[in-house]
């Protein structure tokens, strides 16, 4: 009998462990932003990093040929994300970024500038909507936001903005 109520505390004992919130595994996102892509053939890649089940910390890095394009020919970005929502790690978000890009200013012939190249730094804020599928592998993102530039003077007065739609892969 007593061996009956050993097993029986054992085995009741291990439900009690179980967690009341799961345990999220995958913690890391890789994305591709394929609305840029078919909008203006500039490249970008996302990484994001779950820091809990609603908030997420993340950096982009920029591609384009064309230098004289809204945000330059190169750039690289952080951020810090909130979602918010009934789904964890999917559903809307609002973020704040900072981001660093080159470029070159269009010549004007009337104005000619001696270096219409630059670089500069913008903070912003931005939202969106993520969706995940039922194993949270893959998702797909809309987002959009615009931000200031602080540097160099002849540009602090000019916004720049960011948008896209992005396909991730989680791992």
């Amino acid at each position: 009998m007593k061996k009956l109520l050993v097993v029986f505390l054992l085995f009741t004992s291990s439900a009690l462990l179980a967690q009341a919130y799961p345990t999220f595994r995958l913690n890391h996102e890789v994305k591709f932003n394929i609305g840029l892509f078919l909008a203006t053939t500039s490249i970008e890649g996302s990484y994001e990093h779950y820091i809990s089940e609603d908030t997420s910390i993340g950096g982009t890095v920029y591609f384009d040929d064309d230098a004289t394009d809204f945000n330059g020919n190169f750039g690289i970005s952080g951020n810090f994300r909130a979602y918010f929502g009934y789904k964890h790690r999917a559903g809307f978000f609002a973020e704040a970024f900072a981001q660093y890009y080159s470029g070159e200013e269009e010549q004007n012939p009337e104005n000619p500038l001696p270096d219409n190249e630059y670089n500069t730094v913008a903070l912003g804020l931005g939202g969106g909507s993520k969706w995940a599928t039922r194993s949270e592998k893959f998702t797909l993102e809309i987002f959009g936001g615009f931000g200031r530039n602080i540097n160099p003077e002849r540009f602090q007065d000019a916004f720049m903005y960011r948008g896209g739609l992005s396909i991730g892969f989680r791992f």
